[in-house]
């Protein structure tokens, strides 16, 4: 069984035992959360749009953490304008419990 969740602008594949890195999620180490399933598949059968009304997937965060430096820089020719900028993005681990 998986199912595809959604969180942080982008959708994610996910089994239950499995570990995940996603945009920020607010909470404490240890916490549950629980996302919303865009599209679960048992087996055979796959349910999707509105009858996942009553079904959610349960996690727990296992960590906070920030992703690599992305360097940015700008240009413009001939007038010597630089700028350089730096950006990491903060991460949230789960570990999926239950779907």
């Amino acid at each position: 069984m998986y199912a595809v969740i959604a969180t942080g602008g982008k959708q994610y594949r996910v089994e239950p035992g499995q570990e995940v890195t996603v945009e920020r999620l607010a909470g404490e180490i240890g916490d549950e959360v629980s996302l919303t399933a865009v599209l679960v598949v048992d087996g055979g059968d796959v349910t999707a749009g509105g009858d996942l009304a009553d079904r959610a997937v349960t996690a727990t965060i296992t960590g906070h953490d920030r992703g690599d430096k992305i360097r940015v820089f700008t240009y413009k020719n001939k007038s010597r304008q630089r700028k350089t900028r730096g950006h990491r993005q903060h991460r949230t681990t789960i570990r999926i419990d239950s779907i």
